[in-house]
């Protein structure tokens, strides 16, 4: 075995150690990021919880702050997640980090599992109608088949 295959990265072989978790404020992606917590808590796993602040060239054109507004989401789910992690310590204990991202939901999610060699993904369904018949962002993860994806409901 050469020096190069011993130190070579392999996803999922005891386990695994990072997790990303999507969130974006609603209900179904609070819930994955819960579900996620649990898994990186039983596995000793580190929690990574994503979020993807859109790029709207349409909003930017039109004059509206967007960059403001996306930045305040950003700032209020990271609040909330403290203000969570905070309730439980010492009775639920995890490793967490919270990161954001720029650019389309599946692209930023697909950048932040990358970056942070990510052995899972854990997402919420999607609650738009409209997935259906385009794919969601879940679904889109999951046929890229480069890390298990967990969808929550």
């Amino acid at each position: 075995m050469t020096e190069q295959q011993a130190h070579r990265f392999e996803r999922g072989t005891d386990g695994p150690k990072v997790i990303v978790a999507g969130v974006d404020g609603s209900d179904s992606s609070l819930r994955a990021a819960a579900y996620a917590a649990g898994l990186a808590r039983r596995q000793g796993a580190l929690l990574a919880i994503v979020y993807v602040q859109p790029v709207l060239a349409a909003g930017a054109a039109l004059g509206a702050p967007v960059a403001d507004a996306t930045e305040e989401i950003a700032q209020d789910l990271a609040a909330q997640i403290r203000e969570s992690m905070e309730r439980i310590k010492g009775i639920f204990d995890v490793r967490w980090e919270f990161h954001t991202f720029r650019g389309d939901p599946y692209n930023g999610l697909v950048k932040a599992a990358d970056d942070l060699t990510a052995d899972a993904v854990v997402v919420g369904a999607s609650e738009q109608a409209g997935h259906r018949f385009v794919g969601s962002v879940a679904v889109r993860l999951v046929k890229a088949g480069r890390w298990p994806v967990t969808v929550v409901p």
